[in-house]
């Protein structure tokens, strides 16, 4: 006999940057502000993200392009690729993520890539503690996911390698 198995995400949604407590205002701020630093010459899609570490700090990344496409890497991953192998003993406990193209005034929403998204649910599995995300779209609405597990519900991880 089959079985059926479903998964649901669940988001909040804010109506605009206003709603949202000061420190996640600063956050997608400073997501913003790394965006408009993004090395994009090839797509002109600039993408920026910060992560709040538990101690306050706010450590960004914005996308590196390279023209052997692959070697370039996404904002989400040098971001907490820098966090981690700046304080590897901080929790992250928020990322935010924002993008636009190069020539528009007006962020949108940018969903993590796949990768990205296993990057994310590595160190939120190491930490034992969530990690909230934060994206806006186009209108001005902020998208809250209270875990990275929203947003990858069947991850790969240490369990599936027979290690635990």
């Amino acid at each position: 006999m089959t079985e059926t198995i479903s998964s649901e995400s669940r988001l909040k949604v804010y109506p605009s940057m206003d709603e949202l407590p000061q420190e996640e205002q600063a956050l997608i701020q400073a997501a913003q502000a790394s965006a408009l630093r993004a090395y994009a010459k090839y797509s002109q899609f600039q993408v920026g993200a910060a992560l709040r570490l538990e101690d306050g700090k706010i450590i960004t990344g914005n996308n590196q392009e390279n023209a052997c496409y692959p070697a370039g890497l996404c904002a989400e991953r040098v971001a907490f690729f820098a966090a981690k192998s700046q304080y590897p003993e901080l929790a992250i406990k928020a990322v935010a993520v924002v993008a636009k193209r190069a020539e528009d005034e007006i962020f949108r929403a940018a969903s993590p890539c796949g990768s990205c998204r296993q990057v994310m649910s590595e160190y939120e599995n190491n930490q034992e503690d969530p990690i909230q995300l934060y994206m806006m779209d186009a209108e001005g609405k902020i998208y809250e996911s209270a875990s990275i597990e929203n947003l990858l519900p069947f991850k790969f991880s240490e369990a599936s390698l027979g290690n635990t």
